[in-house]
């Protein structure tokens, strides 16, 4: 069972890595490279649609110029029916073991001859009794010359192409509406003009409605015909239906064709046969919402005992009390309005965030979290709850909304009851906790029901222990005092926060210098929050603290989030830059003596002078414009791990390490120009167009 979207508390279960048909192959040709995907034992990743949950393997490419790579060709997975209830079953479409996922590359007519470092960072969801999202970078090496030579990977690619579905011809498969419309609901019959044995259809994914993984066996007269569930989510029915028919042929074994066919009017009714499937669930598993469920009761009742809420809600109910001595029936009837009061509450916050869904268009929590943008957002959100939480600033209700609640709340009777409940909830708002921070963001991105249940049960935390205590008023004396413990409280629920925000920082990372990026990013709010609450909110110097803050917010958006990390590029677009190849000796021998100027950065992830060198002077449109001017090669010589070769060249150039930055002229008599290990962009353009004299 697969609980989407929680932290990967583990390293990764699978093994990826890349593979290429050919060892050396034509300008102008295409070729077959593979992802290969090892999992452990138990656990799986999915197809390119996981069914009732699961998030399909990507790549994202860095290839060299005059490279491209096509979709992602997916291999026949298993359908994996997991019984949830006598009501209810989950199904998904999965690999486990071993995958390879075939890719197909192309390679322009105007490739050098050489050697090409294929890049790119595959992410996946891998799942066992937990989920958890992963990713490695991956790379293969593939050589341009004049014949083609196949690797030792060939045979193993081929292997896996061949598990690949046909292509169905329009005669052999009708698709056709069946029987009456129920609400949202419709049937397809499946026609498929073959004879294997257990066939099956496997939907691919559509944003406009859902085919339910229960699949009915229909008799045919020497063909196959399944009955299919429609679920729209849209206005209209859908008019087309595309996925793959899977069956096997005997000794041939398992085999499936696609299928992308109009659905025609509706057919004649058959007798139905056994269930091989079951019915789609919804957009949120039974198994997630039920732990997100849980996060939220937790973290409801750890709000009781906030430093914001604690102090003054019981103060109020032993106001209740109080009020009703010689009624205790009176002090039962107080403390279910205020419970209802928070319950109230809670479902005007649930409308809030319905229609914040509505507007953003979130669909739900796997689309949600595979928004690069989203990522970053929702990053940053929790970093700030972290901060508040450690006391970098407070969060703070205006005077106003405050007092009219405080007001509201001091009324005797069942109208004060109501409205300290409402004071409850506004009192928590600028609160949260390490549960409730999943729990409220996997609410933003479901269906409104789903919504407004997480957010009910956040109530029911937050007015359960109240409850409680008016119902039986001797509890009162179990009630924690207010006190120092509180705040230490809050600060110890920061470090959960703290973690979760460390998780969806790399769950954001889409190249191997993004985490670095975001990560200063979230240093920067870090510092304009302090600014805030130093200055502004305890120093009461309201007006330069907010522009200080502000100030340090436009760096950080400007100069991290837009120019370094390109946080708002399309899923699979590669951040515009230079096309670096694996450095040589050999390699930068070969593009001089071609007649080219040659730039060599030697650097190390490690190493922050030789990302400041590449950020402010090397990565810059300036120096991409005059590479491409003079006709210069680039080489990238990564020091991050021990390279005797890569240390024997710094060595000659007399530089203890990295980084070290060369520009060799095309004048193949002249020696390189060795920039210093901090340069300027002048300085590195001037080094450029020397080079090229």
């Amino acid at each position: 069972m697969c609980v989407a979207g929680l932290p990967a508390w583990a390293f990764n279960k699978t093994a990826v890595k890349l593979l290429v048909a050919e060892q050396t192959v034509k300008p102008g040709e295409t070729v077959w490279a593979g992802l290969e995907m090892k999992m452990a034992r138990g656990w799986h990743t999915y197809w390119r649609y996981g069914g009732d949950a699961g998030i399909p393997t990507s790549i994202e490419w860095n290839l060299p110029k005059g490279v491209t790579a096509e979709e992602i060709q997916w291999p026949i997975p298993r359908k994996q029916v997991d019984k949830i209830s006598e009501e209810t079953t989950l199904v998904t479409y999965i690999y486990s073991n071993v995958v390879v996922l075939p890719v197909r590359l192309r390679i322009g007519e105007s490739v050098g001859t050489g050697p090409l470092e294929i890049k790119g960072t595959a992410k996946w969801q891998e799942c066992a009794d937990i989920c958890v999202m992963a990713q490695d970078d991956v790379s293969a090496t593939l050589t341009i010359g004049d014949a083609d030579k196949k690797s030792a990977e060939a045979d193993e690619i081929e292997e896996w192409r061949k598990r690949l579905p046909g292509m169905a011809s329009g005669e052999q498969v009708s698709v056709k509406w069946e029987g009456a419309t129920n609400k949202d609901n419709r049937d397809v019959v499946i026609e498929w003009k073959t004879n294997v044995a257990g066939a099956d259809f496997y939907p691919f994914s559509n944003a406009d409605f859902d085919v339910g993984g229960l699949t009915k066996d229909l008799p045919g007269d020497g063909e196959v015909r399944l009955e299919k569930t429609i679920t729209k989510s849209g206005t209209n029915w859908p008019t087309r239906l595309a996925g793959i028919l899977v069956g096997k042929a005997g000794a041939a074994g398992e085999f499936a064709e696609e299928i992308e066919a109009p659905i025609g009017e509706q057919g004649e009714k058959g007798t139905t046969g056994g269930d091989v499937g079951a019915s789609n669930i919804g957009k949120a598993g039974p198994s997630s919402l039920a732990v997100m469920l849980a996060f939220a009761l937790i973290g409801g009742l750890i709000l009781n005992v906030m430093p914001c809420v604690l102090p003054v809600i019981a103060l109020k109910i032993l106001g209740f009390v109080n009020q009703a001595a010689e009624h205790p029936r009176r002090v039962r009837q107080l403390g279910l309005v205020y419970g209802l009061g928070v319950l109230a509450s809670f479902f005007a916050l649930a409308a809030l965030a319905i229609a914040a869904q509505r507007a953003g268009g979130v669909a739900n929590w796997g689309d949600a979290i595979r928004n690069p943008q989203f990522q970053v957002i929702i990053t940053v959100m929790i970093t700030l709850v972290a901060l508040n939480l450690f006391g970098v600033f407070e969060v703070t209700l205006s005077g106003r909304a405050l007092g009219a609640a405080t007001t509201l709340a001091s009324r005797s009777g069942f109208g004060g009851a109501f409205f300290n409940g409402v004071l409850a909830t506004v009192l928590a708002t600028p609160c949260t906790a390490p549960f409730l921070g999943a729990a409220l963001a996997f609410a933003f991105t479901q269906p409104p029901l789903v919504t407004i249940l997480v957010f009910e049960t956040v109530g029911l935390g937050l007015a359960l222990p109240f409850v409680v205590i008016c119902l039986e008023p001797r509890l009162l004396k179990f009630l924690p005092k207010p006190g120092a413990w509180m705040e230490r409280f809050k600060v110890a629920m920061g470090f959960p926060m703290m973690a979760t925000a460390v998780w969806l920082l790399w769950v954001s990372a889409r190249g191997e210098d993004d985490v670095l990026w975001l990560g200063l990013f979230l240093v920067v709010v870090a510092a304009a929050a302090w600014v805030w609450g130093e200055f502004g909110q305890r120093l009461f110097r309201r007006v330069p603290a907010a522009l200080g803050a502000v100030a340090l917010l436009a760096f950080g958006y400007f100069v991290l989030l837009e120019g370094q990390l390109q946080w708002r590029r399309p899923v699979g677009a590669v951040k515009e830059g230079i096309t670096w190849r694996v450095w040589s000796p050999e390699a930068v021998d070969e593009a001089r003596r071609e007649g080219h100027p040659v730039l060599v950065d030697f650097t190390a992830k490690s190493c922050l002078n030789c990302k400041f060198n590449k950020a402010r002077s090397i990565e810059i449109k300036p120096t991409r414009k005059k590479l491409k001017e003079i006709g210069a090669v680039a080489f990238e010589a990564d020091y991050t791990y021990e390279d005797p070769q890569i240390g024997q060249e710094l060595r000659r150039f007399n530089r203890p390490g990295v980084p070290l930055v060369l520009v060799y002229p095309k004048d193949l008599s002249k020696p390189p120009e060795i920039l210093p290990p901090l340069f300027s962009p002048s300085e590195m353009l001037s080094a450029l167009a020397q080079a090229a004299d």
